[in-house]
């Protein structure tokens, strides 16, 4: 999985994820989140576009950088979720804390 960091001038931190969430990828994505955020920036959006493929791990990491960026006052959103990642995100209901946003500046210009 590669991950690529953008800085927006809002002081949100875009990480533009690619290739397949799961078991093996998930360490890099906590480790980014919690950087970004000992960072000092606690809103967090992770760009979904390039990932073709989610499992439970994938999602528990999301969940962790969630938490993890909300117990330093910021929020953690997703954008950009293929068919099949919003799928999983409605089996297991966690669309309703992981709301899917189209874009990344929907996710954080509309709120």
């Amino acid at each position: 999985m590669n991950i690529t960091r953008h800085d927006r001038a809002d002081g949100v931190v875009v990480l533009a994820l690619e290739g397949r969430l799961n078991m093996v990828s998930t360490g890099s994505l906590r480790e980014a989140v919690h950087e970004v955020v000992d960072g000092g920036s606690p809103r967090v959006a992770i760009d979904l576009t390039g990932v073709e493929f989610v499992d439970s791990s994938g999602l528990g990491a999301l969940v962790s950088g969630l938490k993890t960026a909300r117990q330093a006052g910021g929020d953690l959103r997703i954008a950009g979720a293929n068919d099949q990642v919003r799928l999983v995100l409605g089996l297991t209901n966690l669309e309703r804390v992981l709301t899917p946003f189209a874009t990344v500046e929907d996710a954080y210009d509309r709120s």
